[in-house]
């Protein structure tokens, strides 16, 4: 399996529901490093598996729409808890709709899958996996 990945970042704000997160319940700022890694099993035929610029730029635009926002605000987000896991799900899903709708041009038909991971510090990080 061979895979590709490109980063970015985000800062966003949010607040989330539940004792479990103690303070973190208030609204607060978060800032996210976010790897993208796009797998599949198979190069095409210029050697490579995504072109490394088109996969940059569909993860800036999808992080785009995030970034500087409060997430408690944010339609497409209402009602869940954004915790890391969530986010890291929700910009694996924008992303697998980007290469369903040909964002990483014919490289991206052959990808078998994206795992996007959020790294809130040098020491805490949580990752999502899917299918393409």
């Amino acid at each position: 399996m061979f895979r590709v990945t490109v980063r970015g970042h985000i800062m966003i704000a949010h607040s989330l529901r539940g004792a479990v997160f103690g303070p973190a319940q208030g609204l607060h700022g978060a800032t996210y490093v976010v790897d993208a890694t796009f797998a599949g099993p198979e190069l095409d035929d210029d050697g490579i598996l995504v072109d490394i610029g088109r996969a940059g730029t569909e993860l800036h635009n999808v992080l785009g729409a995030l970034n500087y926002r409060n997430l408690d605000e944010d339609p497409l987000l209402a009602g869940q808890n954004t915790s890391t896991e969530v986010l890291a799900r929700f910009i694996a899903d924008r992303l697998a709709e980007r290469v369903q709708a040909g964002g990483l041009g014919p490289g991206g038909s052959a990808l078998s899958g994206i795992e996007v991971t959020l790294r809130e510090s040098h020491i805490a990080w949580a990752s999502y996996e899917r299918s393409l």
